[in-house]
């Protein structure tokens, strides 16, 4: 009976030792960051809510671009680099490693904003017709919206077949914040500026 009763106690404390090392604020962090590079369902609705709300991209566009997002997360890895706990807070600092989207759409837009005669579509004959048969300045404001609107869609076209082709990543460090409630170290809700770092997009 107390050979039983050992064994139970140190069942007990193995358990007790298993929940403590879980419930840590470094261990809350990793298990945050896990959940992008399993593709949670968590995760992947917030991608969802952020498609619905666009209103530059086209459906196929849209898909293409949750693509994207979805292979930075697969391919996302980090580093826990500081763990300070005060109290019932503590910061948990990582260094994360993602591809490097942000620079792939600054040469895109660059690159867009200084050729785009090259993004003409070649249709300009019409374009002659147009200008002829304008009339009045509500004609013209309505081509320039046109305008306005191909160009939008001509650059996320671009943009999405470069940020298909990249390789290079770069490298940021995110400072997680937690807080205790009930003996459980929760996550507080991360930056927009953070949550760019984790999407390459900082």
């Amino acid at each position: 009976m107390k050979k039983l009763i050992a064994i139970c106690f140190t069942l007990l404390l193995l358990v007790v030792g298993c929940t403590d090392t879980i419930n840590t604020p470094s261990k809350k962090v990793e298990e945050f960051l896990g959940k992008y590079q399993k593709l949670d369902d968590d995760v992947l609705t917030q991608l969802d809510v952020v498609m619905d709300n666009d209103t530059e991209m086209n459906d196929k566009q849209k898909k293409d671009y949750r693509a994207l997002m979805e292979k930075q997360y697969q391919n996302l890895s980090y580093k826990i680099t500081d763990e300070k706990i005060d109290g019932d807070t503590a910061t948990v600092d990582a260094e994360i490693e993602v591809f490097d989207y942000a620079t792939s759409i600054k040469k895109s837009k660059e690159y867009y904003d200084g050729h785009r005669d090259e993004f003409k579509k070649s249709d300009d004959k019409n374009s002659d017709n147009v200008v002829e048969d304008a009339k009045d300045k509500a004609e013209d404001a309505k081509d320039k919206v046109e305008d306005a609107v191909e160009d939008v869609k001509d650059y996320v076209e671009y943009k999405l077949k470069e940020l298909k082709n990249v390789t290079d990543k770069t490298t940021y460090t995110i400072t997680f914040n937690l807080t205790k409630e009930d003996d459980e170290w929760k996550l507080q809700d991360i930056s927009d500026t953070d949550r760019q770092k984790l999407h390459g997009l900082y």
